[in-house]
Parts: C-alpha cells; sequence; structure tokens
C-alpha cells in the first residue's frame, strides 16, 4: 500500500488557489442526500485517502461523489497540491464536513502552529499524525521521541480547541518495557493531550486485538479508521504492510465488528472513519456503509 508519509508529503504542499469549476450538481439544486445512519452510537464518515487516485485530478467531482452516498463526516490526508482554502471551499461546495485531518509528522515537528493553523482552516476538530517511522526498524527511543512531539503538538492544539490523535499502523505492536511499543506511546503522552485512532485493519495487522486495544484505552478513542481484512489472510507481528487487495468490503473480512464497536460506543467513540484502500473503492464503499447502517452491535 502508497504510505500515507508518501502521500502527504505529495500532496500537503500549497500552490495557490486553483479554480475549483461549478458547485456540484446537489449544492446547485439546493439540494443534499439524507445522511446515512445507523446504530453505532456515532456518525460514519470517509477518509479520503480511500480516494488519493481520483481527488487529485477532480476535487469537486469526488467530492460531490462521496456526498452523494450520503456521507458527510470526512477526514482529509493531504490537500492534493492546493492551498487549505481551496480545499476548504470544495468540501463547503459539495456539503461535506471536514471533522478530521491527517497532517505529517514532519509538521509536527518542525511547525506546530503551521500544522494546527491548517486543521482549524479546514475545520477539522481533530487532527491526526498517521505514520511516525522512520526508514529503519520503529525503536522504543522513536516512540519516546514521538511521545514527547505529541505531547507538546496536543497542548498547542487543545488551546485552538482541536484534539490531537495518534493513529496506528501497525509496526508498534512490537515488544517493549511497557509491553509494545504503541503501549510506550500510550504511557508516556498525557491522556489530556493525547487522543488515539485506532486503525482497526492495522491494530490486526500489528498482531494485537482491537477490540481489547479499544477496551484499554477508555476516553481516548474518539475515532475509528473502519477497514476489514480478507479472510485468511495473516501477516507477521508488527507488520504495517499488505497489498491492496486485502481491504475487503467491511462486514465480509475477518473483523469481528459488532466487538469493535461495543468497545468504541463504551469508550466514547465520536466518529466511524471507512477508509478503504482497495482498487475497487467505489464499488466497495455502498456496500460497507449497508452493512454498517444495519449492524447492531
Amino acid at each position: 500500500m502508497t504510505s500515507r508519509r508518501t502521500f502527504l508529503g505529495a500532496m500537503t504542499a500549497g500552490v495557490g488557489a486553483a479554480a475549483l469549476g461549478g458547485r456540484s450538481a446537489f449544492a446547485a439544486a439546493g439540494t443534499l442526500p439524507p445522511e446515512v445512519k445507523s446504530s453505532l452510537g456515532a456518525p460514519l464518515g470517509l477518509q479520503l485517502y480511500s480516494l488519493r487516485d481520483d481527488a487529485p485530478k477532480d476535487l469537486p467531482g469526488t467530492l460531490a461523489r462521496v456526498r452523494a452516498l450520503g456521507i458527510v463526516e470526512v477526514e482529509t490526508a493531504g490537500l492534493y497540491d492546493k492551498d487549505v482554502a481551496t480545499v476548504r471551499a470544495a468540501l463547503d461546495q459539495a456539503g461535506l464536513r471536514c471533522s478530521g485531518s491527517h497532517i505529517g509528522y514532519d509538521r509536527w515537528q518542525k511547525d506546530i502552529p503551521g500544522a494546527v493553523k491548517e486543521a482549524k482552516a479546514l475545520g477539522a476538530r481533530f487532527a491526526t499524525v498517521a505514520w511516525i517511522k522512520g526508514d529503519k526498524a520503529f525503536s522504543r527511543e522513536d516512540a519516546l521521541r514521538a511521545a514527547g512531539v505529541f505531547n507538546e503538538a496536543g497542548k498547542a492544539c487543545a488551546a485552538e480547541g482541536v484534539r490531537l490523535c495518534y493513529h496506528c499502523h501497525g509496526y508498534e505492536f512490537v515488544p517493549s518495557p511497557e509491553g509494545t511499543l504503541f503501549d510506550t506511546i500510550v504511557k508516556n503522552t498525557d491522556p489530556k493531550l493525547v487522543s488515539f485512532e485506532i486503525d482497526v485493519f492495522w491494530a490486526k495487522a500489528g498482531g494485537t486485538d482491537p477490540a481489547k486495544l479499544i477496551a484499554s484505552l477508555p476516553g481516548r478513542v474518539p475515532l475509528l479508521h473502519v477497514k476489514d481484512m480478507a479472510k485468511g489472510l495473516t501477516l507477521p507481528p508488527g507488520s504495517s504492510s499488505a497489498d491492496n487487495s486485502s481491504n475487503v468490503v467491511v462486514g465480509t473480512g475477518q473483523i469481528d465488528w459488532p466487538a469493535v464497536f461495543r468497545a468504541a460506543k463504551a469508550a466514547g467513540g465520536e466518529i466511524y472513519y471507512i477508509e478503504d484502500e482497495s482498487q475497487a473503492v467505489w464499488e466497495q464503499l455502498p456496500k460497507s456503509l449497508a452493512y454498517l447502517s444495519a449492524l447492531k452491535p
């Protein structure tokens, strides 16, 4: 899978406002499809990384298709070589609400005020760091360094009404003195300043039980990435890479979704973003939404 680190690096540099074209057909007509509903205790949204192939080519059209599915809440992953005002305008025109934004780790290391400003400009309540691993194996020193960055960034975010989260990615679930390196991050971050977005696929790929992981973090898991893993797929502990075909329609893979959502509701989940990294995203998304809309955990 294309790493978020690579994608964010390519997509976040602003190059000036680009023309958005006309308003979406829905917005122009003054009507929008109803928001998809579920019994999961929090809204269903979409991580726009799912549409990384389409959005750079036609951002307004891609966002209009998202809204046509009944999705309102979205989470960004980069700015598609546009400035933040252009992206915000496209989201607004499509009738989408950017409740969360992924912003690269290097930004939080070098320019916390700028990263917070970007999240605020998009309208995001959550700013999330999705990848902190370098080119070498992820170490305890890396985890401790990241925890320090998160505490500092979390304080700056909180001052602006934004909640900082860290998105797990599989490589953190290897042994450390605290249990795993993910535990190292958890135990060295301030619960009042740093929360977590649990990517269910990567938690399982890393070798942990996603539902138990969520349950172990009461009050610190406002966000999920809802992503199912193909049946029969096994990966070594600490995995953070898998073929795109391993992302399947939610409810058809090996994840115990009722258990995940019971844990998420108990932990205070606020938004559940579907993320589909397959090459059949437009085919799979409606089916995943249908499953989640009918699910009663």
